[in-house]
């Protein structure tokens, strides 16, 4: 889902990309998989998405990938070693690293085979979750 003028979605998501698994095309009513975002949003400035050119995936990537990813369990206490500006890096989201969600700031060559599984396997738990409630 790509918020846009006229369709009732807030002016600050306007131009970012929302990845729902909905195989009957209704957005359900739950968290995105993963987002696409090229701005900053209140609360959540540290990636410094307002550089030009500049954008971040985000992926729920559970507890296991998490751990993975970053040596600990998302709900371990951030040791703050990575800048969350950092570009092609893999790294505990900013703001919802507590709820097991990753994110590269402009992934390039060191992160685009992790990108492309951490999507995959984003997507595959959200159908597991779905599947999971019909």
């Amino acid at each position: 889902m790509t918020p846009q003028p006229g369709d009732g979605s807030p002016d600050i998501s306007w131009g970012d990309a929302f990845f729902y698994y909905a195989p009957d095309g209704v957005v359900p009513r739950t968290q995105p998989f993963a987002t696409l975002l090229t701005k900053d949003y209140p609360g959540d400035e540290t990636s410094r998405l307002s550089r030009p050119g500049t954008f971040r995936v985000n992926f729920f990537a559970g507890k296991d990938a998490f751990l993975n990813w970053t040596g600990r369990t998302p709900r371990d206490p951030d040791p703050h070693t990575v800048d969350p500006s950092a570009t092609d890096i893999v790294m505990a989201h900013p703001v919802y690293g507590r709820q097991g969600w990753l994110a590269v700031v402009n992934p390039g060559p060191r992160t685009e085979t992790a990108v492309l599984d951490l999507l995959r396997a984003a997507h595959d738990l959200a159908r597991s979750r779905k599947k999971r409630h019909t």
